[in-house]
């Protein structure tokens, strides 16, 4: 099942982050990675299972100093098995890539592994469900910065209600992490004028990640 892993990550462009640079540690995480993976895959705990194709665990470097978290996969997601491939998807990589980094350096996923009916937000009942699985891909990967996209992913962390436009580009210390919260892509794509926003904070979180 490693060797299957990494083709996948090779197929998406990660072999010249990641495989160059692997050791023990790096498998130890695939290995662990992989087993989530399966689990969620079965998991039943909330009626989302019901509505999936498939649950999306999440993808990218394994030793990823910064992981942006969604809300949750939407169609294209569901149907690909791999998180932010949409058109917020492809918006999130161009501003990554704006910044001169690639995609493939850090890791993305969403608090909720499976696709809500319709592309609604899930209910916090929900995200208390998948939360743990989140939680165990954190302590596996072991980022230094967590990049919140968008109002649901900022509430399941901070477990009130979040006002994003207000609230975007703060940071804040979570388990001995530092959280920037920032718009969801799929917000830019209703307002535009915002994307500059996003930037910023996307830039605000890789330069963080990456200082000593």
């Amino acid at each position: 099942m490693i060797d299957k892993y990494l083709k996948v990550l090779k197929e998406i462009g990660i072999d010249e982050v990641f495989m160059e640079t692997a050791n023990h540690e790096s498998m130890d995480k695939v290995k662990l990675l992989e087993e989530l993976g399966k689990e969620i895959q079965e998991c039943k705990k909330c009626d989302l299972y019901k509505h999936r194709k498939q649950a999306v665990l999440g993808e990218g470097n394994p030793n990823a100093k910064l992981m942006f978290v969604g809300e949750a996969p939407g169609a294209d997601e569901d149907r690909l098995g791999r998180p932010f491939v949409g058109r917020a998807g492809q918006l999130l990589t161009k501003l990554i890539e704006a910044t001169g980094h690639k995609r493939e350096e850090f890791y993305i996923t969403n608090v909720n592994k499976c696709r809500p009916p319709g592309n609604r937000t899930p209910t916090p009942w929900e995200q208390e469900a998948c939360f743990p699985f989140l939680e165990r891909q954190i302590e596996i990967i072991n980022p230094k910065i967590l990049c919140l996209l968008g109002a649901a992913a900022a509430r399941a962390f901070l477990k009130r209600p979040v006002s994003i436009t207000k609230e975007r580009g703060e940071v804040l210390n979570w388990n001995g992490k530092k959280l920037i919260l920032t718009l969801h892509p799929a917000y830019i794509l209703r307002n535009p004028s915002a994307e500059e926003l996003l930037f910023e904070d996307i830039k605000k979180a890789i330069d963080l990640a990456l200082s000593d």
